[in-house]
This record gives structure tokens, C-alpha cells and sequence, in this order.
């Protein structure tokens, strides 16, 4: 059954401890500690060391944490720290098959995990691109996303400012989430700081995709994407009333007072904007 992914997702360096608390009080639904591409190597055993004190330490009814780990040889070290520190889930960079998640699995079941730590794969080059669709049905898997910038460099793509030239692959990580009836994927990351008018604009583009949350760099960036993402008092009140005169059809197809016709593709609309009301 589809559930509801984070509609914000604050990044946090590995290597900047101090950070932590900062992030989690930030405001966002959600937070990952980055041990991958944020961390130099020679600090990434200090990064790992540092995750899992804070992990252990924490708020555990607070904001949910998750852990971007590192994949290849790292992957074994990075779960050994952070797993008795019981994340939230963990991130899995440059996944390229639905074996890689079992895999994942596998370790983290042989580190005691009983399924409630969850996955979330990157796709970040053509070969993960091309097999989406099988991992969004690996286990563990709550919700996908693109690692743009690995993504263009694999593929040869130079994107635009609108990142228009990757829309194809935006959109089939949004149809292969909603094959596999997982959470939408959760939009990439942009380096856009201080124009909010331009990353507003970009992250309106990904929600008309499908795009239900997007993962953020800076805290400053989280306004704008919940002022975006997260639907309005209008709009839930509008879903509710939907909702209400569908039921009142007994699930027949209606028309509202506007002269507009609501069936189940209509309501099962408005029962998603309601979804993202609760996960906001």
C-alpha cells in the first residue's frame, strides 16, 4: 500500500557533529547524515564514529533520522556503527539493482535489525535508472530517489537551468514508485541557496511530476519547499469536501456544486493531498 515519503529532508555533513542538533530542530520532517560524498575520505571513520554516538543519544520521538552510508567497502563499517543507534532508515547511493537492496537487507538483518530500519535506493546512474522499477520492489524500500548530478555525468546529459533534460528520468522514478506501491520519490537536491524565487520555480516543476518531498542542503531551503509540496488549508478543505460528496454517492460518479465531475480517480486525488496534510 502507497504511504506518504517526508515532504522536507535535511541534509547533514558526517563530519560536523556539531551540526546535528541544529538540524534536527531545523524544522524539516526528516534528517540524514550524510558519511557519503559530504565526507572527505580521511575523516570518514571520525564521521562514522561520530553518527553513532549521536544516533545512540538522541530523541528517538523526535524527528526521524535517517543515514546516508557509503557503498562498496565502506558499507559493512558504516552499518556496524549506525545500526544499534536504530536510524530511521538508510540512505543507499548509487544502488543499480534490486540485488543491491537485498544485499543491504541481508546485512542489516545479520546485524540484528528485524525490518524496521528502511531503505531508501539513490538511482544515480543509467544501469539503476534502467532497473528502477525492480528496485522499488526490494525489501525495505520505502521511497526512491535520483542522484541528478552522478545521473548527468553517467548519461552524458548536460542539464539546463530547468533541468528539463532529465524530466524523462524524473518521471520514470515516479511511475516505477507507483508500479511498485511505495511513497513517491523524494525530489533531488538543488545548490540553489540564496534565488528563492528560482528554486521555487524548480521545485514546482518537480511537483507537477509527481514529486511529493524534496531533500534539502540548507535549512534555508525548507520554507520554500514546504510552501510548495505541502498543500494548503484551501486545498485540504476543498479534498475533504470531495471526499464527503463521494461518500455521499456511495462511490457512484457525481456532480459538485461547480458542475465538475468527481469519481475515484477525482477522490483518490483528494485522498492524496489529504496524505501529505498528515505527513506535513
Amino acid at each position: 500500500m502507497t504511504t506518504s515519503s517526508p515532504i522536507t529532508v535535511l541534509y547533514v555533513p558526517g563530519n560536523r557533529p556539531e551540526r546535528f542538533d541544529k538540524a534536527a530542530t531545523a524544522g524539516a520532517d526528516a534528517i540524514v547524515i550524510d558519511l557519503e560524498d559530504a565526507v572527505p575520505l580521511r575523516e570518514k571513520s571520525g564521521a562514522r564514529t561520530a553518527a553513532a554516538q549521536w544516533l545512540r543519544g538522541r530523541d528517538r520521538s523526535a524527528v526521524p533520522v535517517w543515514v546516508r552510508v557509503n557503498s562498496g567497502e565502506d558499507l559493512i563499517a558504516d552499518l556496524d556503527a549506525v545500526v544499534l543507534g536504530a536510524p530511521n532508515g538508510v540512505w543507499l547511493p548509487k544502488c543499480a539493482s534490486a540485488a543491491d537492496v537485498c544485499h543491504l537487507d541481508e546485512l542489516l538483518n545479520g546485524f540484528g535489525d528485524d525490518g524496521r530500519i528502511r531503505v531508501s535506493p539513490l538511482i544515480e546512474t543509467a544501469v539503476g535508472l534502467w532497473n528502477v522499477r525492480e528496485i522499488c520492489g526490494a525489501p525495505r524500500v520505502a521511497f526512491v530517489q535520483l542522484g541528478e548530478v552522478d545521473l548527468a555525468a553517467d548519461l552524458g546529459v548536460r542539464p539546463s537551468v530547468d533541468g528539463s533534460e532529465l524530466s524523462w528520468a524524473r518521471s520514470r522514478v515516479v511511475a516505477a514508485s507507483v508500479a511498485a506501491g511505495i511513497a513517491p520519490p523524494l525530489g533531488p537536491v538543488s545548490p540553489e541557496i540564496r534565488d528563492v524565487d528560482a528554486f521555487a520555480r524548480d521545485t514546482e516543476r518537480i511537483a507537477r511530476l509527481g514529486f511529493e518531498g524534496r531533500a534539502c542542503i540548507h535549512p534555508a531551503q525548507l520554507t520554500t519547499v514546504r510552501d510548495v509540496l505541502a498543500p494548503s488549508d484551501a486545498e485540504v478543505a476543498e479534498a475533504e469536501g470531495v471526499l464527503a460528496l463521494f461518500d455521499d454517492a456511495e462511490g457512484a460518479a457525481v456532480v459538485d456544486a461547480g458542475g465538475r465531475l468527481v469519481d475515484e480517480a477525482v477522490a483518490r486525488n483528494a485522498r492524496r493531498v489529504i496524505g501529505r496534510r498528515a505527513t506535513g
